[in-house]
């Protein structure tokens, strides 16, 4: 398993953690920072979720007109690894 770290841009969180399997799915995910409860229950519905999968779901939400969210911003972090 491998584990990652982002920065995300533009949004309230700090910092996005998660690991990725050998089998591409997500594990452990955590985001510093931002709306703890929205961001807790994001980690949850894709613990074990495909991580290619959930970057496409994620990928585009905005947050407040701002252009991305803490969702999209851990979208591109999933792009970036793969």
């Amino acid at each position: 398993m491998k584990n990652y770290s982002y920065n995300p841009v533009g949004v309230c969180a700090k910092q996005i953690n998660f690991s990725v399997d050998d089998a591409g799915k997500l594990h452990n995910v955590e985001f510093i920072g931002g709306c703890p409860g929205n961001l807790l229950a994001i980690g949850k519905l894709v613990e074990g979720k495909d991580a290619k999968e959930i970057a496409d779901i994620l990928r585009g939400n905005d947050c407040r007109g701002r252009g991305t969210s803490c969702a999209d911003q851990f979208a591109l972090a999933i792009d970036k690894i793969n």
